[in-house]
């Protein structure tokens, strides 16, 4: 009993320190290269994808880093494009933070970060999208927020857009673009559509992010709502599965002070991109062998 008594003295103690003097906790597991979670500092959280689930949706994708937990949903309507249209119009990426994701969100008042996350998405997104018949409009719903937000976001709307299932396109008798079923197809009803072989979307530029804190001379990998809040200076890279840099992002914070900061962030992410590309080979094939 006195054994016990003591260790829940000591946790009370920590979680006491924790609480008043955050930064100090951290920098404190710094000086041992760990973290309080027990990860490296150049280490992401366990990551998880599920294809499928939302049976209204053309394609949708659950993940899980952490407990940062993203799910997104692509609904598909058939367009009749303008002359001289860019296939960028008939994309549409919203970022959604109800209030069930973190107790700072405001039930009726939209935080500020969802449209810097959906326009970010939007960007990263378009550079896969190539069907200029067909309107995408893809939800992307935040349910657990614990840091790294876009990270976790992209993931999941890329993983969407893997289960996506493109509709039959046909021409009718009045001239207009429409879907038709399989049904139709088969039994001859319909023209024959002329996207018949282009109908599985094939994302060949994939991209992937990894968003890391730059605190002193130490880099953190995915951190979580704490880490965030606590230090506040911190780098997103968007990789394709190349390793191209797609984008480079440092919403705030001071300037860096060491150019080998964004080489060593780039580093980590490039592995990144490996372990996710994985993830989601793994999901995919999950859901054909369903």
């Amino acid at each position: 009993m006195d054994a016990s008594e003591n260790l829940a003295g000591e946790m009370l103690e920590v979680d006491a320190f924790r609480r008043l003097f955050p930064l100090r906790f951290y920098e404190r597991h710094l000086l041992e290269s760990i973290r309080p979670d027990a990860r490296p500092l150049g280490k992401a959280r366990d990551t998880t994808v599920a294809l499928g689930g939302v049976a209204f949706a053309d394609g949708s994708a659950l993940v899980k880093t952490g407990h940062t937990t993203m799910l997104a949903d692509i609904k598909m309507e058939i367009i009749t494009p303008s002359v001289g249209s860019r296939d960028e119009a008939s994309l549409a990426i919203d970022f959604h933070m109800p209030p069930i994701c973190s107790p700072l969100i405001r039930p009726g008042r939209p935080a500020e970060v969802a449209a810097i996350i959906s326009k970010q998405l939007t960007d990263a997104i378009v550079s896969i999208h190539s069907h200029s018949h067909v309107l995408n409009r893809q939800d992307v719903y935040c349910l657990d927020a614990d840091g790294s937000l876009f990270d976790a976001a992209l993931l999941s709307a890329v993983a969407a857009f893997s289960h996506l299932h493109i509709p039959a396109i046909s021409v009718n008798d009045d001239g207009r673009v429409v879907a038709v079923s399989e049904e139709e197809v088969e039994s001859n009803l319909v023209k024959e559509p002329f996207n018949q072989s282009t109908r599985k979307l094939k994302l060949s530029c994939m991209p992937f992010s990894l968003t890391c804190i730059l605190h002193k001379k130490h880099i953190l990998a995915d951190p979580t709502g704490e880490e965030e809040s606590v230090m506040e200076s911190f780098v997103t890279v968007v990789l394709d599965l190349s390793g191209q840099l797609v984008s480079f992002n440092k919403p705030g914070g001071p300037v860096l002070a060491y150019t080998s900061a964004v080489q060593d962030c780039i580093a980590l992410t490039r592995q990144r991109v490996k372990e996710l590309q994985n993830i989601l080979n793994d999901a995919i094939a999950d859901m054909e062998l369903d």
